[in-house]
């Protein structure tokens, strides 16, 4: 096995993804595993309820500092995800990244490239760079 795994995972998919090949495929194949998440962590919460969501509007002072604002959000989720829907959503967000590497592949892009340059962007525009 490669040290870098993003050269890595990239060569397996590149090895291994026989079918779904075309470019609309392997988006369609993506926007399919992003509703496999999106219903593994609805499930989670409705069927399981290892974790409850309590979503609503925040009201937030102008005052507010960027520790109340972080604070504001992560107060929706509770709980934590049980071993089951845990694993559930982790097979599912590889599914995901699968997909996500073969169109990497499919436009002759670095996974590792995109990875650096997004990961710069963040550092620099910092909290700016979320909204």
């Amino acid at each position: 096995m490669r040290e870098n795994i993003c050269e890595d995972f990239q060569e397996t998919v590149r090895e291994y993804l026989i079918r779904h090949q075309s470019i609309l495929d392997i988006i369609s194949k993506s926007q399919e595993t992003n509703a496999y998440i999106s219903r593994a962590l609805t499930k989670a919460i409705t069927q399981c309820g290892c974790i409850e969501l309590n979503s609503k509007k925040i009201n937030l002072p102008e005052s507010s500092t960027i520790s109340d604002i972080k604070d504001a959000y992560n107060s929706q989720l509770k709980g934590n995800l049980c071993s089951t829907c845990s694993e559930i959503i982790e097979q599912e967000l590889g599914k995901n990244l699968f997909y996500i590497v073969a169109l990497c592949n499919a436009l002759e892009l670095d996974l590792e490239d995109i990875l650096l340059k997004e990961n710069k962007k963040v550092k620099a525009l910092g909290r700016f760079n979320c909204t």
